[in-house]
C-alpha cells in the first residue's frame, strides 16, 4: 500500500503524522491479539531513518514524529545516523528490532544494503512501514505500507517546468548520492529535459561539509558556462547553491562595473572600490591590505544575505 501526500494538511509534517498513525493502527492490531485491554500508552514505535543531522528536512520529520507521538499518546524512539551511512543505519535497525517494538517505521534509501536488517524485523513479526525513500523496495520486502511520493515523477515534473521556462543545461545537486529516491529524482529531471532538447548533469555534495558543498557548486558553475538552471533536492543543498549563485552574480556585476569604468576612463574612487580587479591585483602581488579584506568580507556577507533571504522566501512558499 502506498499513501499519497498530495492532499494532506500542512499543519503537521505529513510523513510523520501518517507514518505514526499507520504504525499505531498496525501495532494496535498486533497488541489486541495478545491483550484486548492493552492501553495505547503501551505502544512503542521505533523510527529509523537515513536523515543525517546536517539535513534540515529530517529535523522537521523528527520533530513531527515526536509531536505526532504526543498527539496519539504513544511512545516513540527516533534514531538516525549522524551521516549518510548505510552500515550505521543497518546497525540502528538491528538494535531497534532487538528491542521488540510494537511497530517499526523506516526509510529505505539503499535496499541492497538495508534489506537483511529489514527482513529480520519482518521475520520477527514486527509490523513495518516505510517512509520517504523506498516505495518499490517496500513492496518487494513485503512491508505493510509505504508513505511518500513518486520520486521519479517529482523530478520529471521539475524537469518539465524548467524546460518550459527555457532552461537548456541544468545542474542537479544531489546531497546524498546513492540514495535511490534522490537518484530517481535526478533521472526524472533528465528524462523530462530531453523532451525540450535540454540536458543535465549530476553534482554530488556532502551536507556534512557546507564549505566544500559551496566550493563544489561554485566550481561547477564556473567550469560550465552553459549551466543556466539548478535543481536542488532539499533545503540542505539549496542553501550552498543559492550562496554560490549569488556570489557568482555579484562577481559578474562587479566585473561589468569595472569594465564599464575602464572603457569610459572613469577613475572615481567609489567605482574603483567596487571593481573586483582592483582588490584581486594586490593579492596576486602578495600584498594584503585591510581595505581589500573588508571588501571581500562585504562581498561574502552580501552574497550570504541574498542567499538566506531567497531561501526564507522558498521556505515560506512551501509552507
Amino acid at each position: 500500500m502506498t499513501l499519497s501526500l498530495t492532499n494532506l494538511s500542512p499543519m503537521r509534517n505529513p510523513i510523520a503524522v501518517c507514518s505514526l498513525a499507520a504504525a499505531l493502527l498496525l501495532a494496535g492490531c498486533r497488541e489486541s491479539e495478545a491483550n484486548t485491554e492493552s492501553p495505547r500508552g503501551n505502544v512503542r514505535i521505533a523510527v529509523v531513518t537515513h536523515g543525517q543531522a546536517a539535513d534540515p528536512f529530517w529535523s522537521v520529520v523528527a520533530n513531527g514524529v515526536r509531536a505526532a507521538a504526543a498527539d496519539l499518546g504513544v511512545k516513540v524512539d527516533y534514531q538516525a545516523p549522524t551521516r549518510f551511512d548505510m552500515v550505521e543505519m543497518s546497525n540502528l535497525i538491528d538494535a531497534a528490532v532487538a528491542g521488540r517494538p510494537s511497530a517499526l517505521v523506516i526509510s529505505i534509501p539503499d535496499a541492497a544494503a538495508l534489506s537483511p536488517s529489514i527482513r529480520k524485523a519482518v521475520e520477527a513479526g514486527i509490523p513495518v512501514i516505510s517512509i520517504n525513500s523506498g516505495a518499490q523496495a517496500s513492496r518487494q520486502l513485503g512491508l505493510l505500507a509505504h508513505i511518500g511520493q513518486s520520486e521519479y515523477d517529482a523530478g520529471y515534473a521539475a524537469g518539465a517546468r524548467l524546460g518550459a521556462a527555457g532552461a537548456r543545461r541544468v545542474l542537479c545537486v544531489n546531497h546524498e548520492v546513492g540514495n535511490a529516491g534522490l537518484d530517481e529524482r535526478c533521472r526524472g529531471l533528465g528524462d523530462a529535459l530531453v523532451l525540450s532538447g535540454a540536458t543535465m548533469r549530476v553534482l554530488g555534495i556532502d551536507l556534512g561539509n557546507p564549505d566544500d558543498a559551496h566550493q563544489r557548486i561554485t566550481s561547477a558553475l564556473r567550469s560550465d558556462a552553459t549551466i543556466d538552471a539548478l535543481l536542488t533536492l532539499g533545503p540542505g543543498g539549496a542553501q550552498p547553491a543559492l550562496a554560490a549563485a549569488a556570489a557568482l552574480a555579484l562577481t559578474g556585476l562587479l566585473a561589468v562595473v569595472d569594465a564599464g569604468a575602464r572603457l569610459q576612463g572613469i577613475t572615481n574612487s567609489g567605482i574603483n572600490y567596487l571593481a573586483l580587479p582592483s582588490h584581486l591585483e594586490p593579492f596576486f602581488r602578495g600584498i594584503v591590505a585591510s581595505v581589500d579584506i573588508a571588501y571581500f568580507a562585504l562581498l561574502a556577507g552580501v552574497a550570504l544575505a541574498l542567499a538566506a533571504r531567497r531561501l526564507d522566501a522558498l521556505r515560506g512558499s512551501a509552507d
